[in-house]
């Protein structure tokens, strides 16, 4: 691991993220960094965007826990108006 490198700041606030940091994160041209800082100190965290296949995966993953919950509960496709109306406060018809 890289411990310490030196860099500088250019005219327009640019900073170069030295190549061995690069190398070794795996970094990629266009990722995205939160900043933050005081003081004297940058701290610079990459934010990763998940792929459309990581989403989509969570999505099945979260539905089928879902139908696991609503069969435990033994709720029907007609009590979900009724649960939806209690939730937000509004008497049933």
């Amino acid at each position: 691991m890289i411990e310490v490198e030196i860099t500088k700041m250019s005219s327009r606030g640019q900073i170069v993220i030295p190549q061995g940091f690069r190398d070794e994160m795996q970094l990629k041209e266009g990722e995205a960094f939160a900043v933050t800082g005081g003081g004297d100190t940058l701290l610079l965290k990459r934010i990763k965007t998940p792929s459309r296949e990581e989403i989509m995966k969570e999505w099945v993953r979260l539905n089928k826990e879902g139908q696991k919950h609503v069969k435990k509960l033994s709720i029907k496709e007609s009590d979900v108006e009724k649960i939806i109306h209690r939730a937000r406060g509004v008497k049933e018809c």
